[in-house]
């Protein structure tokens, strides 16, 4: 069922298709949903950057809209192969027909460029994604691949391939700028994931670090992951608020204040 308020297309590229839902105007942002699937705390982040003044596409990789089913989920992605969910060098097939639709999107709406929000298991495809030319406004929220990251170097492994790395610490040397969010005690996204982030892209790189520890002021779950969705508290000062509103100030910059 297409979301209240959206519009639904269906996009084929790279012999790949899957259904997009559209909502609001301006310059595109891609909002790729996580492993749960299209949860309604991701098609409420969708919702309010259409309002900030964006086109919102939302991709279906998987499931319907409103699905929230992780475990089910995984199990299908192992199947369907168009995500590796294990690799610490990603390759995954999915960001071909990603960066594909960034350039309808970009077509489409117009403006400088594109911005991109990924969230947990496509977190690594913003990174993926800012090699190219048509992304100016590259999020990757709490960057999850690869899954399982038992040894060190699994935990500061990026999931991209060597080709985008090359392509995007070249952007970011020439000004491109990328912001990553995760909670400090989140074992899926590591710190060591982050310290990676930092060293690849060096000043360019915004990280907003959220603090899980136990006994924070804010109460925030030690176990929190998803900064931006289901662990996010619409609350005034809440640091998830502050922080969604940094992404929104972010992706204005970037698409609105350029255009």
């Amino acid at each position: 069922m297409t979301p209240a308020g959206f519009t639904e297309f269906s996009f084929d590229a790279d012999g790949t298709s899957h259904h997009v839902f559209l909502k609001g105007s301006g310059p595109a942002v891609v909002v790729i949903h996580e492993l749960p699937g299209m949860t309604p705390a991701c098609i409420g982040l969708g919702e309010e950057i259409a309002r900030s003044g964006f086109s919102a596409y939302l991709p279906l990789l998987f499931g319907e809209p409103g699905d929230n089913a992780p475990v089910r989920f995984c199990i299908e992605l192992c199947i369907r192969r168009e995500i590796y969910l294990f690799s610490k060098n990603g390759g995954s097939p999915i960001v071909s027909w990603l960066r594909a639709l960034c350039h309808r999107a970009k077509q489409e709406c117009g403006g400088p460029g594109v911005g991109v929000i990924g969230l947990c298991l496509t977190g690594n495809f913003a990174i993926s994604l800012m090699a190219d030319d048509a992304v100016l406004a590259p999020v990757a929220s709490e960057p999850a691949l690869p899954l399982f990251a038992l040894t060190e170097s699994r935990r500061a492994a990026l999931a991209v391939t060597q080709t985008e790395l090359a392509g995007a610490v070249q952007r970011c040397a020439a000004g491109q700028p990328i912001m990553a969010l995760r909670f400090s005690g989140d074992a899926i996204s590591p710190a060591e994931r982050f310290a990676a982030l930092r060293s690849a892209f060096g000043p360019q790189f915004n990280g907003i670090e959220i603090d899980s520890s136990p006994g924070n002021p804010w109460g925030i779950r030690p176990g929190a992951h998803s900064v931006l969705t289901s662990d996010f508290k619409d609350e005034a000062g809440h640091p998830t608020r502050k922080a969604r509103d940094e992404v929104i100030g972010f992706l204005k910059d970037r698409l609105l204040r350029q255009s």
